[in-house]
């Protein structure tokens, strides 16, 4: 069919697509934040945030598995709840991430050009919007040295870390914030933990997808999950949680800390690739969940076009990268962490009642239920102002779909 994508994507390609999500600027961002609501137990925020993904990562490989078309959450609360989940889902995850997007172009000039942030924001945005268009493959090898350069930088941040004079393995046994303060630290951490998403969302441009997906996905959290540990637990060696808590480039910070101030710039770049990487994935998985809900209407269908050579949602992603440029060029958005894992973990959360309905087998349903009990959760011990916003969205968006219903009844 003229609308309908290309599969090329493979096991290794999904992966990389997953870590490029993950594995950027929400370890360069979110720790400090984390560090402040749950103090020395960060690492148990780590560990809760950890749970969570991957009960959510379960439920949507499954039901990955079962409908592997674009859309990810928005096709299954469609498929297994009704229309209306799924409308929910797609506006909760295109409003919130398309927040996240602009986020991760601000970091990236924040990190390069302080002075000119927006300029470079623009620019970022322009440029990785012309290489998705380019075609799924093309983004998927952006992706994957993106991804090889952060790793390594993160790694050798690492080392220095724990090879220093500085490190002390008693500070991540400082004060903690109570189980109040894990479970918020714990909705902040999982900002950086969502970009599995992206896997599921990209479902219709991936090879053999009943295997391919739920391999893909756990692989990349649990790669994610490993490295995000690694760098909490040195980054806490050298800052200790409060100094982790008070910092607002902590991982460049902890490297003065450490004794090697000439390392700084290195986190520096390698957050903004980071950030480059993220964005990416966003814009990839943001341009997926239009280009589904354009085909059933709820959004302008002109969205749902498919290049015919490149196979990509092409209006989807310049209609997603035209927004997301003018959020960078006049706004300043990096406070979105919050707001962004509120509206994500309400899409999670309408993946774990779909998977619900998968079968009755008690591993699958158990799952589904700590995830869906974790996702509310976590949201409700989010920052007050960021849950208010983020359910402020969601009933514009019950709003809009009661309006149009309602338009539609009386036609």
């Amino acid at each position: 069919m003229q609308n309908e994508l290309k599969r090329t994507l493979g096991v290794s390609d999904a992966v990389v697509v997953g870590l490029g999500a993950m594995v950027g600027a929400g370890i360069f961002a979110a720790l400090a934040p984390a560090a402040g609501a749950a103090g020395g137990a960060l690492l148990a925020a780590l560990g809760v945030a950890g749970l969570v993904a991957y009960c959510n990562a379960h439920s949507s490989a499954r039901l990955a598995a079962r409908y592997p078309a674009s859309g990810g959450t928005y096709v299954y609360g469609r498929e297994r709840l009704g229309p209306f989940w799924g409308y929910l889902a797609g506006w909760g995850f295109v409003i919130g991430k398309t927040a996240s997007c602009a986020a991760m172009a601000l970091t990236v000039g924040a990190y390069l050009w302080p002075g000119r942030q927006h300029a470079v924001a623009v620019a970022a945005v322009v440029a990785l919007t012309a290489a998705s268009y380019g075609g799924v493959q093309k983004s998927a090898r952006i992706a994957r040295l993106i991804v090889a350069v952060v790793l390594a930088v993160l790694v050798g941040v690492v080392v220095v870390f724990l090879s220093s004079g500085a490190a002390d393995p008693g500070q991540p046994g400082g004060p903690d914030g109570g189980v109040v303060g894990v479970l918020q630290g714990a909705g902040l951490l999982f900002f950086a933990f969502a970009g599995y998403a992206r896997i599921t969302t990209l479902g219709e441009e991936v090879r053999d997808p009943e295997r391919t997906i739920p391999r893909a996905v756990p692989i990349a959290l649990g790669i994610a999950l490993l490295v995000y540990a690694a760098v909490a637990v040195a980054a806490l060696s050298v800052l200790g949680a409060e100094g982790l808590a008070q910092s607002s480039a902590p991982l460049a910070d902890a490297v003065r800390a450490a004794g090697r101030p000439g390392l700084a710039p290195v986190v520096r770049v390698g957050a903004a690739l980071a950030a480059l990487g993220s964005l990416l994935a966003l814009v990839l998985g943001v341009s997926r969940t239009v280009l589904a809900m354009a085909r059933d209407g709820h959004l302008p269908r002109a969205l749902a076009a498919v290049h015919p050579r490149y196979q990509v949602p092409h209006h989807a992603e310049l209609a997603v990268g035209a927004v997301v440029a003018v959020l960078a060029a006049t706004a300043d958005l990096r406070g979105a962490i919050g707001f962004s894992s509120f509206g994500v973990l309400a899409y999670y959360a309408i993946a774990n009642v779909s998977a619900w309905t998968l079968d009755s087998a008690v591993k699958g349903r158990a799952v589904a239920a700590v995830g869906l009990s974790g996702c509310v959760v976590l949201a409700c011990a989010l920052p007050l102002a960021s849950a208010l916003w983020g359910a402020a969205v969601l009933a514009v968006g019950v709003l809009v779909y009661g309006v149009r219903w309602r338009l539609r009844s009386e036609i």
